[in-house]
């Protein structure tokens, strides 16, 4: 398999200092080898350093696109995005006709596995390191730094193709014909003890230095409950109970708090503070920062410092009409924007459609052309509805869960929660799922939110439609086969265990 290939021999940064910076600005000093001399505590944390290397796979660039990227993917997928490229492969997304070999699918495949790749050395060989100051405390906590990141990367894995590969420890050789387990194993036997060794861990509850923290553990136990519990594996009630249980612990024990407005979000200066758990590290200092801020800017619009602007995902106007009247997400220059005075003719450019503003670097648009955002992956938004949806299906609306749905609301501009959502199950789910469309909207959740719950939001209807006959606004209609990605053809040519593709492949 080409790129499991890859991972016989995993590079990783060899850093002195761990800070953030420090973690994004120092150079490759050496390569590790599963054979390398282990002597020191750099060498310690230059294996757990490494364990993020891949976690940038988020937001890699695709190799042959104009303004194509692996968070495209689930954006497209969920027919709430235009873009203004067909060079991006939106097109084929768009029409549901996309194959093995469309972009994305080998991106997102080949930067988990070089991902666990880098993991499964860490936790292999820093047990080994025997160095003065360095104490088992921290080498445990350096495993547990490493273990989260690899259940991280198999939830990808599993979400995206189901059954895949599993690989917990360095190759012995390039014989590498792995088959398929179910993804229901890799969650039972990697994702989930992962995670629960990493919980007795004593890492710190936040991390301002962008490494994971418990708080960022705690958080990816509750989404990985929450999926675990819903389709496809259908764990049900115990799941969300578990799920709840860690979500609650993030909200109660402190240290997040939901920032007071949206562009705070889009501050440098905020990067890991504030409702910020996990994110993915850019800074402008270093040659690879953000890139969604170019991508998101309107194509052509001749407004930033930016060689390329790629307009390459924008919201469709039917999920703008979809937010409740006197939602501040939909204000201007909140989550979206509509027009902008340009950098460079200082002119106010208006655009014909909406574009996505959560990403707008301001100092990067209108200066400097490289932005110094981070990416999120958890925030305690996102956290407050995990909260609310996992214990109301296990036990029914409660205080704690309508008291955070209305933070969300409150934030928003809109109305507490009365009435007969406060008391049905079902309307107050449909109420969570909607606040997490609304709240986490191009933060690449809802894709994933669509095939747990098999439910979409019909933007035109209002009503929640089956995830298996939604018909898009772009006339495309879901079926089963939508349930899962194609495994890359690449992956499959090389390594026949790897059949059959999934369902309609």
């Amino acid at each position: 398999m080409k790129t499991l290939k890859n991972i016989l021999v995993a590079t990783c940064l060899v850093l002195s200092c761990s800070s953030c910076k420090k973690f994004l600005e120092e150079h490759p000093k050496s390569v590790l080898t599963p054979d390398a001399d282990l002597s020191s505590a750099k060498v310690a944390r230059a294996l757990a350093n490494g364990a993020y290397q891949n976690f940038s796979g988020i937001l890699s660039g695709q190799d042959g696109s104009y303004g194509g990227n692996t968070w495209n993917l689930m954006e497209f997928m969920t027919g709430k995005a235009n873009s203004d490229l067909g060079q991006t492969g939106f097109v084929s997304f768009q029409t549901l006709t996309y194959s093995n070999t469309s972009f994305y699918m080998d991106t997102w495949w080949r930067q988990m596995y070089l991902g666990i790749g880098a993991t499964n050395l860490a936790i292999q060989r820093i047990p080994l390191i025997n160095a003065p100051g360095l104490t088992d405390e921290a080498k445990n906590n350096m495993i547990a730094e490493a273990r989260t990141m690899r259940a991280l990367y198999y939830f990808f894995l599993v979400r995206l193709y189901g059954a895949v590969p599993k690989i917990i420890e360095p190759p012995k050789d390039l014989n590498l014909q792995v088959p398929r387990v179910p993804a229901k194993q890799i969650y039972d036997e990697v994702i989930i003890p992962d995670l629960l060794a990493a919980e007795k861990s004593t890492l710190p509850w936040k991390d301002a230095t962008g490494k994971v923290s418990m708080g960022a553990i705690e958080s990816i136990l509750a989404d990985v409950y929450l999926t675990y519990a819903g389709a496809a594996i259908n764990g049900g009630a115990a799941a969300y109970t578990e799920s709840a249980k860690r979500s609650l612990n993030v909200i109660q024990n402190g240290g997040y708090t939901l920032f007071p407005n949206y562009t705070d979000m889009i501050v440098p200066a905020n990067k890991n503070t504030g409702e910020f758990i996990l994110q993915v590290q850019y800074a402008a200092s270093v040659p690879i920062n953000n890139p969604l801020t170019a991508l998101t800017i309107p194509n052509f619009s001749g407004i930033s410092k930016y060689s390329d602007e790629y307009g390459s995902v924008w919201p469709t106007d039917q999920f703008i009409a979809s937010f409740p009247a006197g939602d501040k997400r939909v204000a201007e220059k909140q989550f979206f924007y509509t027009n902008y005075v340009s950098a460079k003719t200082g002119q106010l450019v208006t655009f014909k459609n909406h574009y996505i503003y959560k990403y707008f670097d301001v100092n990067a648009v209108t200066n400097t052309a490289k932005s110094d955002l981070n990416y999120s992956v958890y925030r305690l938004a996102d956290v407050y509805l995990m909260y609310a949806e996992a214990s109301n299906r296990a036990g029914g609306p409660n205080a704690n869960a309508i008291a955070y749905v209305n933070a969300i609301r409150a934030r928003a501009n809109l109305a507490p929660l009365t009435g007969a959502v406060t008391a049905s199950q079902d309307l107050f789910e449909q109420e969570v799922w909607i606040q997490r469309y609304y709240e986490l909207c191009f933060e690449n959740k809802m894709w994933f939110d669509m095939i747990r719950t098999r439910k979409i939001h019909n933007d035109v209807t209002g009503a929640w439609d089956n995830f298996v006959g939604h018909k898009t606004v772009f006339n495309a209609t879901y079926s089963e086969k939508q349930l899962l990605f194609p495994l890359p053809k690449q992956e499959t040519d090389v390594n026949p265990k790897l059949l059959p593709n999934n369902p309609g492949f």
